[in-house]
């Protein structure tokens, strides 16, 4: 199988993971010896990068200060490090959404997350249907996770009003390609069963962080996707934290330590 043919494959695999009954779990990486232990894993399926976590791990804050370059780059590398599909954060496109999701498929990239920051909402749809006419372009079922922030950017507005505004905007970028709708932020259980009513079944995606809904009732309310953002990572550095320090105190390494890579 050619390149292009397997990043094809690559790309309707996992729009068909997004569109099966069962949820969609995605344990986000940022390198390729992640790339390679999470994918190597039981029940992994595809894999999900974070950018946050690339970010960091190349000395750069979050939000863009990462060069457009070196990002791909990195996403490049966690997709020639599995067979699976990968789907990239690639924040709010670097300044223009059709370019980057380009770039991102010619290494290997077949689905990606696009913020929306809370732009106006015809600026921001039409940003999203950039970036889904140029996954089209690239011949690919390419998979736009597309994200608003209108839970992360609240600030005091209305709940009610804040609700209103996340479905409006994400059946807008569903009329426009997007797979799924990604709605970052610590979700109740309340507004999970509405944005699903508002946006339809299997068309929800979510983050999971410390005290959110688990798993199986997320499946049972009709989300489609959950991912995890920087959290991974915060776990791989809790215990490579937890270990240098037991090992500056007369310690051992850990009992049970693994070679993954």
């Amino acid at each position: 199988m050619n390149t292009t043919s397997s990043t094809a494959s690559k790309a309707s695999e996992l729009l068909r993971l997004h569109r099966a009954p069962q949820i969609l779990q995605l344990a986000n990486v940022w390198d390729a010896v992640s790339a390679k232990v999470v994918a190597d894993l039981p029940g992994t399926t595809a894999l999900a990068t974070a950018s946050h976590s690339i970010a960091a791990s190349y000395g750069y804050e979050d939000g863009e200060h990462m060069p457009v370059a070196t990002m791909i780059e990195a996403v490049g590398r966690i997709a020639a490090a599995t067979e699976l599909p990968v789907t990239a954060d690639l924040e709010r496109g670097y300044g223009n959404p059709a370019e980057t999701v380009r770039r991102a498929v010619g290494v290997g990239i077949v689905g990606a997350n696009i913020e929306d920051q809370m732009l106006p909402l015809a600026q921001s749809v039409a940003r999203m249907k950039q970036a889904v006419d140029a996954g089209a372009a690239e011949g690919i079922d390419f998979v736009l996770n597309a994200r608003t922030d209108a839970f992360l950017l609240a600030g005091d507005r209305d709940p009610g009003e804040v609700l209103e505004s996340a479905i409006e905007r994400g059946r807008a970028y569903l009329e426009v390609g997007a797979a799924c709708v990604f709605f970052p932020g610590k979700l109740d259980e309340h507004t999970v069963k509405s944005l699903v009513a508002g946006v339809g079944p299997g068309l929800v995606s979510v983050i999971n962080v410390p005290g959110s809904l688990p798993p199986s009732r997320l499946q049972e309310l009709g989300v489609a996707r959950i991912s995890y953002g920087p959290w991974m990572q915060r776990v791989a550095l809790t215990a490579l934290a937890d270990a240098a320090l037991a090992l500056m105190d007369n310690g051992a390494l850990p009992a049970g330590t693994r070679v993954l890579n």
